[in-house]
């Protein structure tokens, strides 16, 4: 019989060379000389090879391209691009997959509708599988209450995702979609680390702010050398329903400009829609209309 519990349980941060691991002295920033040539736990520390930590999926599992959905900070429709992605994805006849990163604030359950608990065996944890077969997995679905917080540290938080990954019976799939929690911490160093994700997607908003949402993460991006994708501006703009006009609610936007700075593309701008409002409140979020991240979809699937 399956237990949760298997999947709730802590794990190490599965860094090399820091004091949860065995391999070598503790090291952080402040004694580290980043010199590997000489440093007695350079092979613990994974930076002689950044491959080294990537974990293997299990024998039922083989997923063929790992995109991330991030942004350097919260609140800017992380949860909408990646449901969005894949139901677009789905649309066009790839079989699809979530693993909700988010593990402190997560909403793909509700936005899709599947909040059951979800059931394995010993081989695994199945993902629930949404009204149109995306796969998905959160850790509301391992939770009794779905409303209890999770009030666990870092590397903790982090070992679940990483079971997210190899634990997870995901079948075939041929894009799995990692909804990442906001900024730059513990979970996305795991989820950088451990799965060899193919390109991120930054979502951002069209306030001044995007500048420093922008350069985080693709800072991030490059130290962990993940290709980015693209940007997608969520909350763009509001548009009139009775003359079609589009309101920059937020003032002119200033993504495009950002992104030319940073020699990236804008691939979709999403527009503030109550109707996309109500579906995700409904859990019905693959009855969406648009064409907003059609672009965005194009690029992703050209990896």
């Amino acid at each position: 019989m399956f237990e949760t519990g298997k999947f709730l349980q802590a794990d190490g941060c599965g860094q090399g060379g820091c004091s949860a691991d065995p391999v070598g002295e503790p090291v952080n920033e402040s004694n580290c000389t980043h010199d590997c040539g000489s440093c007695p736990s350079a092979q613990g520390c994974g930076s002689l090879d950044p491959k080294s930590l990537l974990e293997e999926t299990n024998e039922f599992s083989n997923i063929k391209k790992v995109i991330a959905v991030v942004s350097g900070k919260g609140g800017v429709g992380k949860s909408l691009v990646t449901s969005l992605m894949a139901v677009s994805m789905q649309r066009r006849g790839a079989v699809c997959g979530i693993m909700d990163a988010d593990v402190t604030g997560p909403s793909i359950p509700k936005v899709f509708g599947a909040e059951e608990m979800a059931a394995g065996s010993e081989a695994g944890i199945f993902p629930l599988q949404t009204k149109t077969g995306i796969k998905t997995i959160s850790v509301n679905n391992l939770l009794e209450n779905s409303t209890d917080p999770v009030l666990w540290r870092g590397p903790v938080i982090g070992g679940l995702v990483k079971q997210f990954w190899t634990d997870v019976l995901w079948g075939e799939t041929d894009y799995l979609f990692v909804d990442m929690p906001p900024g730059t911490g513990d979970v996305a160093l795991t989820v950088f680390q451990s799965i060899p994700v193919d390109g991120i997607l930054v979502v951002t908003s069209p306030q001044d702010l995007v500048g420093m949402i922008v350069e985080k993460a693709v800072k991030m991006a490059k130290m962990m050398d993940v290709p980015v994708i693209g940007l997608i501006e969520n909350m763009a703009y509001l548009k009139c329903p009775k003359c079609g006009t589009e309101i920059p609610v937020f003032g002119p936007s200033k993504t495009t400009n950002v992104a030319a700075a940073y020699g990236l593309e804008v691939l979709g701008r999403i527009p503030i829609d109550p109707k996309l409002a109500a579906a995700c409140d409904r859990g019905m979020i693959e009855l969406f209309e648009g064409d907003w991240l059609d672009k965005a979809v194009d690029m992703v699937e050209a990896l």
